[in-house]
């Protein structure tokens, strides 16, 4: 019974230590080795003009930074540090997102603490991966193709872009079922969603697949603004092309 209690006690002590409510956001963030004073933009979209917009700005004391707020739904957002050579990408979401820059390495820096964030960052590790093989051949052969146009040698030349145009259509072929088998299995993800919205820019999409796997969504993820943005493609992509011809009336049913 002790046991029973303790364990109810220290649950109830978890949940009321957590910082944020519901529809809000609490960013804390290390920036080890950055000076004190530098600032941090939280940069997101104007969901009109798409323009990048600064939603908030705070400064760097004793290499800790935190920026608190309220957001609606999970979207892509930009943490730009000033003097840094990029922006650090993530998803402002409901909850406590952790993030660790990397002032050496930009694109190092580390992000964790909600589920759409932990998603983010080993999807992007899965597609790294598969990747892989393009970065490989193009390091391994950089100073042969540099070689060969000095050269002026154009067989060696067509050689390596074959093999290049070869392994990058792979390496496309992959990633594609990558997305698809992603989506296929985590229907509460954020990035599925992103990823069905690209899936119907793109001409060669089976229209019918892309449908199932936007039904299959989470209700969270229907009512987003890419779920949103699906469902209005699926319509449009049903409904008949302009000047089509009618069936006939006898055919109507």
């Amino acid at each position: 019974m002790k046991k029973i209690f303790f364990l109810l006690t220290a649950s109830i002590a978890i949940i009321s230590c957590s910082k944020v409510k519901d529809g809000e956001y609490l960013i804390t963030g290390t920036a080890k080795g950055i000076e004190n004073g530098k600032t941090i933009i939280l940069q997101g979209q104007d969901p009109t003009t798409k323009m990048a917009v600064a939603l908030d700005t705070v400064k760097v004391e004793n290499g800790k930074f935190e920026i608190k707020g309220k957001v609606t739904e999970p979207a892509f957002h930009t943490l730009i540090l000033q003097g840094a050579n990029g922006p650090i990408p993530f998803i402002l979401e409901t909850g406590e997102i952790n993030i660790a820059i990397d002032k050496d390495s930009i694109h190092k820096s580390k992000i964790s603490g909600t589920y759409n964030n932990d998603e983010y960052v080993k999807f992007n590790d899965e597609l790294t991966k598969t990747q892989k093989r393009l970065a490989d051949f193009q390091k391994n052969n950089t100073q042969k193709m540099q070689a060969a146009q000095q050269a002026q040698d154009t067989a060696t030349i067509n050689g390596l872009m074959k093999q290049y145009v070869t392994i990058q259509t792979e390496v496309q072929a992959d990633s594609k079922k990558k997305y698809v088998a992603y989506a296929e299995t985590h229907p509460k993800s954020f990035i599925s969603a992103l990823i069905i919205q690209g899936m119907l820019g793109d001409p060669s999409t089976d229209a019918k697949k892309a449908e199932a796997l936007y039904n299959s969504l989470d209700e969270s993820l229907k009512n987003t603004a890419p779920g949103k943005e699906i469902k209005t493609k699926i319509g449009q992509a049903k409904m008949p092309a302009v000047g089509a011809t009618a069936p006939p009336a006898g055919d109507a049913k």
